[in-house]
């Protein structure tokens, strides 16, 4: 970045890994036209089920997807899809996902990709916003597409069945047992734009070269931010292909054309996105689909396909230790699991690592402003509980004051943490007022909360805008949670504030124990005791049978607080009608 900065993190760093890294100016595409070259016969996707606990899958070759998304990409230019225009993806894991994103990316569009679990509202919002032109959706999310689309300037809609890259036995026991009962059959209709998905995988026009430059949008993300409001971060292909590299340069002892991979968290999450999807594709790996989380296929599929890493959001990790059959599965060729998009409990981590037979776990950080991995730990080097590891190459980090963000902290002292690096976002789209404070003078101002100690290894201390301020003192609410997990019968905690007259706030924790275990408030305020100060211990504390989670797995401590927020309005309101 051409900043005089200290980076004590070098010096942890595996051999092998370097310390900065030569980009190629080329969109993010060619990775795919280059491994199909070098490694045509490798396997891209796996993809199918488990049933009667047996695995069916199929598979697609590097030259297959190649010449899919060359044929997805001429079918998108017919009709009428330019350099530029937004094209959607509503889809889950699976090769259409896949095929879709390399394929539009060849036509010249920018990717925009949409939760499949979205209401027709909030896609509406989405779509508008990003001013989306073309929407891929699979077929049983037809209606949600049709409700949808009013309003904005979607005028393509293309649909796709989830079985149409299923094996034949799979496709014809989908077909006969869950096909229309789970309403995946849709009938377009042409009038209204609509198209099947393998009618353009069809078309016989050759596609036409579109001049795609590094600097050029490749996807509009959509994050809550550091603001909490989504929004489209900007991604360039640089960025893209950046970060790609960075991640690859983390593991050099990768073996192109050979690996596998187990493709659990959602490529439309910027985390699987780069860190599966685009990895996969630059150095020839394998991609196991998993559409949706379920813990048996996860399993499954490494006990078969037996990867020697595996990227996985904290909630698989959480269920995976708390399942009585795990130690059934064989999971030792697995060296790595790396954890990301959000906090990993140190209680959790531990309990996984005892029960999965010797791979370590590996904490690391990123966030979609920044394409998104920033820091990881190193894969054979030094580990420290609680941390997210070291910068990767060509990041830079620091920790700023909280007020201002213009006061660098030093080691050991806790502020804000921010990054700078070549897989920066160049903007939110259409809001310059929230870029110019997310972005300033090349550092990225993530709203985290964090500190760096000697070595040069980070640790979250929480997100800015929650945290807890009782009688003045400050709290972070993983800190809290931290301590609940700790006790054996924890398996899920969050942490807010809430109001109190005295105090300003105080902490008020939400709890779901493991199934077979029992705990009062006041076991658990025991347990927090030995290791927080007593303003820290929960005040109060309510048991729930889940918690509201992102996609990802990650706890949404902000939906919560909207919650106590209206039932204490709530409450109030009552009490004065009385």
């Amino acid at each position: 970045m051409g900043i005089a900065i200290e980076r004590p993190w070098w010096k942890h760093y595996d051999p092998g890994v370097p310390r900065t890294l030569t980009y190629p100016a080329v969109p993010l595409q060619q990775f795919l036209s280059d491994t199909a070259a070098r490694h045509p016969r490798s396997i891209a996707t796996i993809f199918g089920a488990v049933v009667g606990h047996r695995l069916i899958e199929g598979s697609l070759t590097y030259a297959e997807l190649d010449r899919l998304a060359d044929r997805f990409a001429a079918g998108l230019q017919s009709l009428g899809v330019r350099k530029g225009d937004r094209l959607a993806l509503l889809l889950p894991n699976c090769p259409q996902f896949v095929i879709g994103f390399y394929g539009a990316l060849r036509a010249g569009a920018v990717v925009v990709p949409c939760n499949p679990l979205y209401t027709a509202p909030e896609l509406r919002r989405q779509l508008a916003d990003s001013e989306a032109e073309t929407l891929v959706a699979l077929s049983r999310l037809h209606a949600v597409a049709r409700a949808a689309r009013d309003g904005t300037s979607v005028r393509t809609v293309i649909l796709t069945n989830i079985k149409e890259h299923f094996p034949p036995l799979l496709r014809l026991l989908f077909t006969l047992t869950r096909e229309r009962r789970e309403g995946h059959r849709a009938t377009v209709d042409a009038a209204a734009g609509e198209h099947q998905f393998r009618e353009l995988l069809r078309f016989g026009g050759a596609l036409r070269p579109v001049d795609v430059r590094p600097e050029d949008t490749a996807v509009l993300q959509y994050t809550g931010g550091t603001t909490g409001v989504p929004k489209g971060a900007v991604l360039s292909h640089r960025a893209l292909v950046a970060n790609v590299l960075q991640t690859r340069a983390w593991n050099p002892t990768l073996v192109e054309g050979r690996e596998r991979g187990v493709a659990v968290m959602p490529l439309f999450h910027v985390y699987g996105l780069t860190v599966l999807m685009g990895l996969s594709v630059a150095t020839g790996s394998a991609m196991v689909l998993i559409p949706r989380f379920d813990l048996e296929h996860v399993l499954r599929a490494i006990q078969a396909h037996r990867p020697r890493s595996f990227a996985g959001a904290p909630r698989i990790y959480v269920a995976a230790a708390s399942a009585p059959d795990l130690g059934r599965y064989d999971l030792r060729s697995v060296e790595v699991f790396a954890s990301g998009s959000a906090p990993l409990p140190i209680e959790v981590q531990t309990r996984f690592e005892q029960q999965a037979g010797g791979g370590r776990v590996l904490d690391g950080y990123g966030l979609t402003e920044a394409a998104p991995v920033t820091h990881t730990t190193p894969r054979r080097g030094q580990r420290k509980l609680g941390s997210i590891g070291v910068p990767i190459p060509d990041v830079d980090a620091k920790i700023v004051d909280l007020l201002e963000g213009t006061r660098d902290l030093p080691i050991g002292e806790t502020g804000e943490l921010v990054v700078g690096g070549p897989n920066l976002m160049d903007g939110y789209y259409g809001r310059p007022d929230e870029t110019a404070l997310a972005l300033r003078d090349g550092w990225l101002y993530t709203g985290d909360i964090a500190r760096m100690d000697e070595d040069g290894y980070f640790y979250i201390v929480d997100r800015k805008k929650e945290l807890i301020i009782v009688s003045g003192y400050n709290v972070y609410p993983r800190e809290v949670e931290e301590a609940l997990y700790a006790h054996p019968a924890v398996l899920e905690a969050a942490a807010i504030g809430v109001p109190h007259p005295e105090r300003g706030e105080v902490v008020k924790a939400f709890v779901v124990l493991r199934p077979g275990f029992s705990a009062t408030p006041d076991e658990l305020r025991a347990r927090c005791a030995s290791s927080l100060a007593r303003f820290k211990i929960p005040a109060e504390i309510e048991f729930r049978s889940d918690l509201p989670k992102s996609i990802v797995g990650k706890v949404l401590r902000r939906a919560l607080a909207d919650e106590e927020r209206a039932s204490r309005v709530a409450r109030e309101t009552a009490g004065r009608q009385r």
